[in-house]
């Protein structure tokens, strides 16, 4: 084969160059293959610009570690209340509270006020320093310093000193005088009391009464141990094994009983006087265990309820509990 000469007749010496459509189609796969390669690298194809530089990892910055100024969940309710984001009643409903604390004595509506700035107010366990919050006095439970305030209007709680000789009744069949007499005048008046357990007749010293069924209940009920404390005079000198076998436990015809604590306080003449606290409040529970014991009971008196004592109080007499009481018997009931 003769060398192909050039236009000028030289010999053409250049290496022939590849042509046709199959020239063509491999290099399209080629290419193809190529791209495919780098893109599965990350690689980006394309032309590059003149003057670009080669791609750098961006640089890693290391990151101040994270702090949460979240507060744990326990206190997730204070911090709701204090922000002001206490539950509201539709508007119109409820009254306000400075305008209940006022009426349940706590101080005037100004400084009722005060105490609330102070957060020295909880409604239904939450801190309140907003101003203007509106309750319902029904079912609110507000706090004030940690004690309870009871807010209902409606509700009544008395101290009577029993005398030796009365029923714990509020009437009686047999014309005997009763604890209904004493109170004759409120239950006219549209009062429904409760007395809170008994006395027997003998038994002079403190009983409570109102017109909350439920508070009632719970402090009779021995699940919630309110405590009982009665000054007894018995018969005989009491020793120290006496007590011993008190705190221990007596059995009795309806079962074992056993006092929270004994304590003797005077001695002479043949008689002793105890000091007896418990929270069982079984028909004539004193007398049978002090009774088993060897030493029956000469007079008895109940002294405390609770967080309530009979003081000096007249017998015959009644009084209204003071706020504080109130709100102690209401915390002692888990109300």
């Amino acid at each position: 084969m003769s060398t192909p000469a050039r236009r000028d007749g030289t010999p053409d010496r250049r290496k022939p160059a590849r042509g046709g459509s199959v020239d063509r189609a491999v290099r399209a796969r080629a290419a193809q293959s190529a791209e495919r390669g780098n893109t599965s690298r990350g690689v980006r194809i394309g032309k590059k610009s003149p003057g670009a530089q080669k791609a750098t990892p961006p640089r890693q910055v290391a990151q101040p570690p994270v702090v949460s100024n979240a507060k744990p969940a326990r206190r997730q309710n204070v911090a709701s209340a204090e922000s002001g984001n206490h539950p509201k009643l539709p508007w119109g409903e409820g009254e306000r509270l400075q305008k209940v604390l006022a009426r349940a004595g706590v101080a005037s509506r100004r400084a009722a006020e005060e105490l609330i700035a102070q957060g020295r107010v909880e409604v239904d366990g939450l801190v309140v320093r907003g101003q203007g919050l509106r309750i319902d006095p029904r079912h609110a439970v507000v706090r004030v310093d940690g004690t309870r305030v009871v807010v209902r209007e409606e509700l009544v709680h008395l101290a009577l000193n029993k005398p030796k000789g009365w029923q714990s009744t509020m009437s009686d069949d047999l014309g005997r005088p009763c604890v209904g007499d004493i109170v004759a005048e409120r239950v006219a008046a549209g009062q429904r009391l409760f007395h809170v357990g008994r006395l027997d007749a003998d038994t002079e010293g403190l009983l409570l009464l109102t017109n909350d069924g439920e508070v009632a209940h719970r402090l009779t009920h021995p699940s919630y141990e309110v405590a009982k404390t009665y000054l007894a005079t018995v018969r005989g000198v009491v020793d120290r094994a006496v007590g011993k076998r008190l705190r221990e436990g007596v059995e009795l015809d309806d079962g074992p009983a056993v006092v929270d604590r004994f304590q003797v306080l005077e001695l002479g003449e043949g008689r002793s006087l105890v000091k007896i606290v418990l929270h069982e409040g079984r028909k004539h529970i004193v007398r049978r265990l002090l009774s088993a014991v060897g030493h029956p009971v000469v007079r008895l008196v109940r002294t405390d309820i609770g967080p309530v004592a009979l003081g000096n109080q007249r017998p015959g007499t009644l009084r209204v509990l003071g706020r504080d009481e109130v709100g102690k018997l209401y915390e002692a009931v888990s109300l």
